[in-house]
Parts: structure tokens; sequence; C-alpha cells
């Protein structure tokens, strides 16, 4: 399972309306992300504004395109895009910035012979 991690930007003034969004998301938003295959899905908000999420998935790229095959994400895309900056007319889930990462604690520990948690 791979890690992706990557960030938005919502608009200040409409973040505590996106914060009561995601508390309840949609059941069929929730099992359409689980049928794609988005594992461990979290995103997190600081007060400006700015978002980071992180995902695990065996393939992002084929699950964003499980998603966009969906009635559901196109409606909550819709939904959302209005509370973001800086998307340059892409949908939220499109227009994040994609971080690469560059250290994992347990895959270091692993590569070591010392393993998580020893």
């Amino acid at each position: 399972m791979n890690r992706y991690c990557f960030l938005l930007r919502v608009r200040p003034d409409r973040l505590d309306e996106y914060r009561e969004r995601h508390a309840q998301v949609w059941p069929d938003m929730l099992r359409a992300l689980d049928a794609a295959g988005w594992r461990n899905y979290s995103i997190f908000a600081a007060d400006d504004g700015l978002i980071v999420g992180y995902v695990e998935a065996d393939d992002l790229a084929a699950a964003q395109a499980a998603m966009a095959r969906t009635d559901v994400n196109a409606r909550w895309q819709a939904e959302m895009a209005p509370f973001f900056t800086g998307l340059d007319g892409q949908p939220p889930d499109e227009g994040f910035v994609l971080l690469r990462q560059i250290f994992n604690l347990d895959d270091q520990l692993h590569a070591s012979g010392e393993g998580p948690g020893r």
C-alpha cells in the first residue's frame, strides 16, 4: 500500500463550514471512496485554510480514476469547489498539490532490521 499526502487551500471564511461538511460526509461518498481503494484517508486543516490530506492506496491515479467514474464524486466535487482557492478551474480532487514522501519511521526501522516498535 502506497502513502500519499497532498495540499489544498480552503478559503478561511469558509473553513468552519468545510469542517462541518466533513463531519458528516454523505454515506454514498464514503462507500464510493472505499470501493475505489482509498484507505486510511484523513484530512487535516490549519486555521489559515491550509488543508493536508493523507491517503493510502495501491495506486492513487487508479483510485482517482475510479472515483471520477462515480456520480456521487461529481456531485461532491461540485459542492466542494467553492470552498477552495488556487484550483485554476480544476475540481478539488484533481487540483491538489501532491507531496513526495521523504521519510517514514516504520520503513527505515524495517530496512535496518529493527522493525516497528522494537
